[in-house]
């Protein structure tokens, strides 16, 4: 099969106030990882995109993990439940 035929995951998001988050372990250290996305391939293979700062003199990198793996934790769960829809664009009256 093509990259382009293979089923796509289901993709679900948090907003941006209320996400989840990961630790996870790089260079040594367990560093906070508020969750962007979570994957749920068809096969059933779950991943986390996370926003990750590397280290202090740096800018923050998106990443994707595996769950479960050893290297991550979860830190905290959102208040809400996620959506698989896009956001919704804000409007002003007028």
């Amino acid at each position: 099969m093509a990259a382009r035929e293979r089923p796509q995951p289901q993709v679900w998001c948090w907003p941006a106030g209320d996400r989840r988050a990961l630790y996870a372990y790089d260079s040594g250290t367990w560093k906070y990882a508020p969750v962007t996305a979570r994957l749920d391939h068809p096969a059933g293979r779950t991943e986390y995109q996370v926003i990750l700062q590397t280290s202090r003199n740096r800018a923050t990198v998106h990443r994707a993990y595996r769950w479960p793996q050893p290297g991550l934790r979860r830190a905290h769960g959102s208040t809400c439940e996620p959506t698989d829809r896009a956001p919704v664009p804000k409007t002003t009256a007028g």
